[in-house]
């Protein structure tokens, strides 16, 4: 299976940004995608997450309001909007695949990772 990151870029505080997430190799049938972020230095924290089969969705309690998980089944992608960015929202963005979507965000529970995107968001 393989997950490809798109959409990260540069943008001012306030600002949009969609991130994708085209998975390969794997259906929503079966796993949940999550997505996590690193900032340098600090730890990889879960952001967001979704299962179609469960119905289940859990969001970084920061980005509650801010972000949104959806899937596009056709596609085989995950997206995430991510609306009224912040400075502390800068960070690689990386999906990853699980069986389930936990509020937990544990990310050894998630089989397959993606090779990350970055995202900065400048004051």
């Amino acid at each position: 299976a393989q997950l490809v990151e798109s959409g990260g870029g540069l943008v001012q505080a306030g600002g949009s940004l969609r991130l994708s997430c085209a998975a390969s190799g794997l259906t929503f049938d079966d796993y949940a995608i999550g997505w996590f972020r690193q900032a340098p230095g600090k730890e990889r924290e879960g952001v967001s997450c979704t299962s179609d089969t469960d119905g289940d969705t859990y969001y970084l309690d920061s980005v509650k309001g801010r972000f949104t998980i959806s899937s596009d089944n056709a596609k085989n992608t995950v997206y995430l909007q991510m609306n009224s960015l912040k400075p502390e929202d800068t960070a690689v963005y990386f999906c990853a695949a699980a069986i389930y979507c936990r509020e937990s965000f544990d990310p050894y529970e998630y089989d397959y990772w993606g090779q990350g995107t970055q995202v900065t968001v400048s004051s």
